[in-house]
């Protein structure tokens, strides 16, 4: 029963936060979703892993700045612009008003604004134009900046209270990170950005850091906490930090 368990928490984070289907039916996936938190950085590395492959495809074939260009693409489709999606939102709310409320209820609309838009754009232009300046470094920064920004999602859902009284995306995982979780996907994430970057992973990990304690502030001062969209968000953000951090 405990190898099912993991198997089943394993899966469900891959169904949350991708669109890669999972070859067995997962029970209780509801009920799975705050216990498969410490899987996030996995998924992540997965990702990044396949927008590294498409990224050295690309690359051998039409340059760097292709392959920079393919690989955002690519994970994005894996995971159905999921982050992306979230960031816009975040944006469009906090931007386009004052009030905690009428954020919230901006944020829940579908329809794409004009802070949401700039927003993204910027996001994705410098993810694109970073890994293209990372050159051979790229294919190692996608697959730990994917787990890092994965990881970044369970100190904010620790810490942060859900902003929502009405459910939503992130209603599930309120509460629902425990310490031992949360040191077992530290340590893997850690292990595995050192494996990869070495002496760069400490920079890498303060711009993540910094990345999450601004924008911690910035929601709970909005919206008195989190929500999915402002977790994906996050994960925007410390995605192009880290690269920016590589870089630099």
């Amino acid at each position: 029963m405990a190898d099912a368990d993991w198997r089943h928490d394993a899966a469900t984070a891959v169904l949350f936060l991708t669109r890669v289907p999972v070859p067995w039916i997962v029970p209780d996936v509801q009920d799975r979703l705050a216990r498969s938190t410490p899987w996030f950085p996995v998924v992540g590395m997965a990702v990044g892993a396949a927008g590294a492959v498409v990224w050295w495809a690309g690359a051998g074939l039409w340059g760097p700045l292709i392959g920079a260009l393919l690989a955002v693409a690519a994970t994005a489709l894996l995971t159905g612009a999921f982050h992306e999606d979230g960031l816009a939102d975040t944006f469009d709310g906090l931007g386009g008003t004052p009030d905690r409320e009428r954020a919230l209820a901006i944020m829940k609309d579908s329809r794409l604004g004009t802070y949401g838009a700039v927003a993204l754009g910027l996001v994705l232009a410098g993810r694109v134009a970073a890994l293209a300046a990372l050159g051979p470094a790229a294919p190692a920064a996608l697959v730990g900046a994917h787990a890092l920004a994965r990881f970044s999602s369970l100190p904010l859902i620790r810490q942060l209270p859900y902003a929502r009284a009405d459910g939503g995306t992130g209603k599930s995982f309120a509460g629902g990170v425990s310490d031992r979780g949360l040191g077992a996907a530290a340590l893997f994430t850690g292990l595995l950005t050192l494996s990869l970057w070495a002496g760069a992973a400490l920079s890498a990990w303060l711009a993540a850091a910094a990345i999450v304690l601004v924008l911690a502030a910035w929601f709970r001062r909005r919206l008195g906490g989190i929500t999915g969209d402002t977790l994906g968000a996050a994960n925007q953000g410390v995605e192009l930090a880290v690269y920016l951090a590589l870089l630099a």
